[in-house]
């Protein structure tokens, strides 16, 4: 289907819905929002392989057409990151986010005309509607409703007994290509991520430990430099073979202090229970980052810990002057009384 060209009509396809592949990394995911954010201000993060984007004022801006848009982004995530993308455009968030998802895999550009919508949607299995789940299919095709078109000729009030009332007037108006929700600028929260490999596979928890350490100081060291804190930490273990581990979990308060740090990737680590796993590297991720005037200082009466943070200064200090591998992680540590 070819998207409508840029008129004075209010009616276009201005709505872009972007796949991305799955388990696709989150810095590469990232790097994907940011090319979006080049053909529109507009652009909705629906972690963690997709993004919606209005496109209506780019089209006025570029005097083009929204097919063309996809695919010069689809070029882009191509020849920038090595990432095919597959772009569905209609003009509600459902159509082209159910048009996208009639794109096989790696990738592509479908766009639907507003004139074309019901008739495009009809013969779709009811399960391609976006936003219909498992149950309410498995409810639908019981009924005998296999197919969008069917749906949208149900009388709504059928619908709404069969799935519920807010879902069933859903379903209804989706079917029908009725869908008035705008698309609202969301960014993910910010990340910073640090990295180890090794250079064997090690069962060595004392080995383990000392590189998780060696990523705590690092990652620590950075959000200080840039002013910031983390509100939660993900642990991503990497085994022999290709298999992953990961966890994510808040810190009690927002911090980038090592010792807070290293208190929870320490329990994360624990939380996996490693035994035998053949370790191939270590990821650590500080998660929600804000800036550290927004977060309120707690005032402790905990000697040892104020003289922690003292030293920690003096450490970023000599780290800032000679370089981020100055002061190792033992020495961060040393308990200082």
């Amino acid at each position: 289907m070819a998207a409508e060209a840029v008129s004075g009509d209010q009616r276009v396809s201005s709505v872009m819905h972007v796949r991305c592949p799955d388990r696709l990394p989150e810095d590469v995911f990232r790097q994907v929002l940011e090319l979006l954010a080049e053909f529109s201000p507009v652009v909705q993060a629906l972690p963690p392989t997709a993004a919606l984007v209005e496109l209506r004022g780019s089209l006025r801006y570029h005097g083009t057409s929204t097919r063309y848009l996809g695919e010069v982004l689809r070029i882009r995530t191509l020849s920038r990151l090595g990432v095919d993308v597959r772009v569905g455009i209609g003009p509600t968030i459902t159509v082209a986010a159910t048009a996208s998802g009639q794109i096989d895999a790696p990738g592509g550009v479908l766009a639907v005309d507003p004139d074309q919508v019901v008739d495009w949607l009809a013969p779709l299995p009811v399960e391609a509607l976006h936003g219909i789940g498992p149950k309410q299919t498995a409810a639908l095709r019981e009924f005998g409703v296999h197919c969008v078109g069917l749906l949208a000729a149900v009388p709504p009030a059928t619908v709404q007994r069969l799935l519920g009332g807010r879902a069933g007037r859903m379903a209804a108006d989706r079917a029908r290509g009725i869908d008035p929700r705008p698309v609202a600028p969301r960014a993910l929260p910010a990340t910073t991520t640090v990295r180890h490999s090794f250079a064997q596979h090690t069962l060595d928890g004392a080995v383990v430990r000392a590189a998780l350490l060696d990523l705590v100081v690092q990652l620590a060291y950075q959000l200080r430099h840039r002013g910031q804190v983390a509100r939660g930490l993900t642990l991503v273990l990497r085994f022999a073979g290709g298999t992953s581990w990961e966890k994510t979990r808040r810190l009690p308060e927002a911090s980038a202090h090592d010792d807070d740090l290293r208190t929870m990737a320490y329990r994360l680590i624990d939380a996996a229970g490693l035994q035998r796993g053949r370790l191939a590297g270590l990821v650590l991720r500080g998660e929600d980052l804000v800036d550290a005037d927004q977060v309120a200082l707690q005032i402790s009466l905990d000697r040892v810990r104020e003289n922690r943070l003292v030293a920690e200064a003096a450490s970023d200090r000599i780290r800032a002057k000679f370089g981020p591998g100055a002061i190792g992680p033992a020495a961060t540590f040393l308990r200082v009384s």
